[in-house]
């Protein structure tokens, strides 16, 4: 039996990653840096909280990396923990970049020093690339990075490269565009966008307000975007490929899209706010997933106008309507 250990397990992503790998008979542990019943509402809302195993572990500490990987005998590592809103990077550098490239490279080190055979799989972002002109980010690009954030998913990946090459451990990153679902916490705008939406609808709010919504942004379906981290771990030779839909969209259009799933003008209930701009909001960024389409047969199914009514309608069913 394969056996997976999924850093930051309790989260979106981890939540259905541990659902995917169930189903495919591994035995899951999902790691959280403490252990409580509010952090395991992804996983029971998926029904599975009971499945996994838990282990409590700070990624930013290498011992404890080391001492759960020795223990753990683990087939495959996601490692999926890190700071992950852009938003709060801004507010937190030095955490963000501890979070996401210090914990990087404790995984990478222990895989390399106590578990060699163990296949290792590390979430990067889309973010790292900047602003590349309105071009479509593919795998031969150099990142370029803007933000907190993107600077620590850059050094991650240059990390991930040079392990996997001058150590020879099957490593790779999954460089990530946006993926929604109803288990992305409030602070994600899509969330906010279709929680504020879905209270308006209901007469339990007035208006929505949002930041620069001329962004345009590529959004996929989170529970298809972990399929790709499990393919990309089961490839012989370890390669980076970017994970996203290749389709973009401006977020006016998103909110448009949420809006009319509930039979509302966008227009009459959204405002836009200076305090919601970011210092470095990128104009356009979306990927070419040409590549893990070709050697993997990985497709997104579902683009962002379905994901919008997907989490309406969840939104809706959820407190006991539609």
């Amino acid at each position: 039996m394969k056996k997976a250990l999924i850093t930051g397990g309790t989260g979106q992503d981890g939540a259905y990653l541990a659902r995917h790998l169930l189903k495919r008979g591994y035995a899951v542990t999902v790691s959280t840096r403490r252990r409580n019943p509010g952090n395991e509402v992804n996983l029971s809302a998926l029904g599975i909280a009971a499945q996994v195993a838990f282990v409590e572990l700070d990624p930013c500490c290498r011992d404890h990396v080391s001492d759960c990987v020795e223990e753990g005998g683990f087939t495959e590592i996601y490692h999926l923990s890190g700071q992950s809103s852009v938003g709060f990077s801004f507010e937190d550098p030095a955490g963000t970049a501890e979070s996401i490239t210090q914990s990087t490279q404790n995984v990478l080190e222990t895989v390399r020093r106590k578990s060699p055979d163990t296949r290792v799989f590390i979430a990067g972002s889309g973010e790292m690339y900047g602003d590349t002109g309105g071009e479509p980010v593919h795998e031969g690009m150099l990142p370029n990075p803007v933000n907190p954030y993107a600077c620590a998913k850059a050094a991650a990946y240059f990390m991930t490269r040079s392990y996997r090459t001058c150590f020879g451990i099957h490593a790779c990153t999954g460089i990530l565009f946006n993926h929604e679902s109803p288990l992305r916490p409030d602070r994600y705008v899509t969330r906010k966008i279709v929680k504020t939406a879905c209270r308006i609808a209901k007469g339990q709010e007035k208006e929505l307000v949002l930041g620069n919504i001329g962004v345009a942004r590529d959004w996929g379906w989170a529970p298809e975007f972990v399929e790709a981290m499990h393919v990309m771990l089961q490839q012989e030779a370890a390669a980076d490929y970017v994970i996203a839909t290749g389709q973009v969209q401006k977020l006016s259009d998103f909110v448009s899209d949420v809006f009319s799933a509930l039979g509302l003008d966008w227009r009459k209930h959204t405002k836009t706010g200076s305090s919601n701009l970011r210092p470095t909001d990128v104009p356009i960024l979306y990927g070419r997933p040409s590549a893990i389409a070709r050697d993997l047969g990985w497709k997104a199914r579902t683009l962002a106008p379905d994901v919008a009514r997907k989490m309406v309608r969840f939104e809706m069913q959820e407190n006991g309507e539609g």
